[in-house]
């Protein structure tokens, strides 16, 4: 369905957000998102998960809803509108919008000297260079014990997306991470604890 067509129908209230995530995977985010205080997610699109991290994370928590929401045609982001909509329609708790590039978003972070995050969810850019960049900027920010997220990072009996550069990456470079152990795979979702602190997650931890 075209974006344009859909968002008529969201508009219209005959068309519900949408999301590439299967129900098996957002169960699965609640579960490693709850009682977090410091999360990000990396791609929003229509909120949907995003609504998912926000319902389950610590009372006083907040989430980081990082995406660039690019302008189309019409001179505005037909998905951050749904986005912001649905999310105004979730829990009365902490969101910070943050429209950029997962890239900058990281290094902002990262400067403003902010405490480590102990959850993230990537789903964003799925190339191979793409992933990269969320890995190498985000990875390094999470708390010890912290959890990452990974869509689209394996083939499921669902979907078969082993030439996916984000597939490639993740066996590449991901999964030979010392830091980090594969706690559980639901579909093509992937999920993986922090083991030991990185320097620069270290010096960040002593911020407020």
């Amino acid at each position: 369905m075209r974006p344009s067509f859909h968002f008529g129908l969201w508009c219209l209230g005959l068309a519900r957000a949408e999301t590439q995530t299967t129900a098996a995977e957002r169960a699965c985010l609640a579960r490693h998102a709850a009682g977090k205080k410091r999360l990000v997610e990396i791609g929003v699109w229509h909120g949907v998960t995003t609504r998912v991290l926000q319902s389950t994370m610590a009372e006083h928590g907040v989430l980081y809803a990082v995406d660039p929401f690019p302008v189309g045609r019409l001179r505005f982001s037909m998905q951050e509108v749904i986005a912001r909509r649905e999310i105004s329609r979730a829990h009365d708790r902490s969101i910070v919008w943050i429209r950029t590039t997962s890239v900058e978003a990281a290094r902002e972070y990262a400067v403003a000297g902010r405490p480590p995050v102990d959850f993230v969810f990537i789903d964003g850019d799925h190339s191979y260079e793409g992933l990269r960049g969320d890995w190498e900027n985000w990875s390094s920010l999470v708390a010890s014990n912290g959890i990452i997220a990974l869509h689209d990072s394996r083939s499921s009996a669902g979907r078969s997306i082993g030439d996916a550069g984000s597939v490639c990456f993740t066996s590449d470079v991901v999964l030979k991470d010392r830091c980090f152990d594969v706690v559980e795979v639901v579909d093509t979702l992937t999920v993986l604890r922090r083991q030991c602190l990185s320097k620069t997650s270290s010096s960040a931890a002593g911020h407020p």
